[in-house]
């Protein structure tokens, strides 16, 4: 693998090919990364996780000095199963003018990107260095980000800026919501269910606490009102619901997943407390009454920070100039940039391809972003070359 000389596309349908759903590993990824930037002479530093099985990688390209620029990517992508794709979702496949496959948008293409222009880097010589950070599981919670941030603050340089490479269709993000996963159990007494009187109906209880969530969720649509994203408003919704064993058994257990999105205007932990205080106060005791070792438990499952506006922060600043405008955006998706903002790093958002493709069967992203992304890279090369 020495000194591999991958174009863009190249490199993409390399990175697409590694299976990386957040459920398994990323280590074959992650290998394949540091293997070609050593063929480069370029030194990655894995971080893994508690069970050996994922890493993040951070390298650098450059002297290792004040002001670098920190491209940023996770390498996890969400599942395929159920979707109804046209082709394999990890073989990369051109039709129309697009590339399609697992990842193309959301968002291994940035980060492709960026390694495939390693060799002009080095022949360039950069008087400020170009990092990488590359993180596992971003989509179940930005789980490996906090390590691969700490990385960064422990530095002996420290870098003027973070681009996160999200799909934005190249804008310049600047904002988005924080984000919180929760997860609600609810437990009665089963029994046969010709004898109602005699167990206790989980799901019936938990009906009552997601209509809870319905209702604040409208609530939040007028509450407050930021036009900067879309929607406007604090979201709240439940994704996924499940109780009960049979249909002629009194349901013990049902569980939900739930989560809000909230504008800074919001106080997010706010909702979480208002739910936790009708859980206890309205429906556990009727439940108790019924049956007195029923529990209602509520688990944050992960939080994802939100990234707040620096108006005129280095990483806006240079960001802006790279892409030629002068315009900022918010969006309403959660992603690494707010954990490496508060870390200490100025960061904002700004990568190829639409955000609308990713999650979705034949996701896709256009060439025509590729090479957008492409050219703003090698802008920040001119930028940041040592003549």
């Amino acid at each position: 693998m020495a000194g591999q000389h991958l174009s863009p596309r190249e490199m993409i349908e390399r990175l697409i090919a590694f299976d990386t759903t957040s459920r398994d590993s990323n280590l074959a990824l992650i290998h394949f990364v540091r293997d070609y930037l050593a063929g480069h002479d370029v030194e990655a530093t894995l971080i893994h996780d508690a069970s050996g099985d994922k890493a993040n990688l951070f390298a650098t390209v450059g002297p290792m000095v004040d002001g670098g620029v920190v491209l940023s990517g996770h390498t996890d992508v969400v599942p395929v199963d159920g979707q109804d794709w046209d082709s394999d979702p990890f073989q990369l496949v051109e039709r129309a003018g697009r590339l399609y496959g697992r990842g193309t948008s959301d968002m291994k293409s940035f980060s492709a990107i960026g390694l495939a222009l390693v060799p002009e880097m080095l022949e360039r010589g950069l008087s400020v260095p170009i990092h990488f950070a590359l993180s596992y599981d971003e989509e179940v919670g930005c789980l490996g980000a906090p390590d691969l941030a700490r990385h960064i603050q422990g530095l002996p340089r420290r870098p003027q800026a973070v681009i996160v490479g999200e799909p934005t269709e190249m804008k310049v993000v600047n904002a988005h919501k924080s984000c919180c996963a929760v997860k609600t159990k609810v437990v009665g007494l089963e029994g046969h269910s010709s004898a109602t009187d005699k167990g206790l109906n989980s799901i019936f209880f938990a009906c009552e606490l997601v209509q809870f969530l319905a209702n604040l969720a409208e609530e939040m649509k007028t509450e407050s009102v930021n036009e900067r994203f879309d929607p406007p408003y604090t979201t709240i919704q439940v994704g996924t619901i499940r109780g009960g064993t049979a249909g002629n058994i009194i349901p013990k257990e049902t569980n939900f997943v739930w989560e809000y999105r909230a504008i800074p205007e919001t106080d997010g932990e706010g909702i979480v407390a208002r739910f936790e205080r009708f859980a206890a106060e309205e429906v556990l005791p009727r439940m108790r009454a019924a049956y007195p070792e029923a529990e209602i438990r509520t688990e944050v499952r992960s939080l994802i920070t939100p990234l707040v506006p620096e108006d005129g922060s280095p990483a806006e600043t240079l960001v802006l100039a790279l892409v030629g405008s002068n315009q900022t955006h918010a969006v309403s998706y959660g992603t690494e940039a707010g954990l490496f903002q508060q870390s200490g790093v100025p960061s904002v958002i700004c990568g190829p391809g639409n955000v609308r493709e990713a999650h979705r069967p034949n996701e896709f992203i256009e060439l025509s972003q590729v090479e957008e992304c492409t050219a703003f890279l090698r802008r920040l090369i001119d930028r940041l070359a040592a003549g």
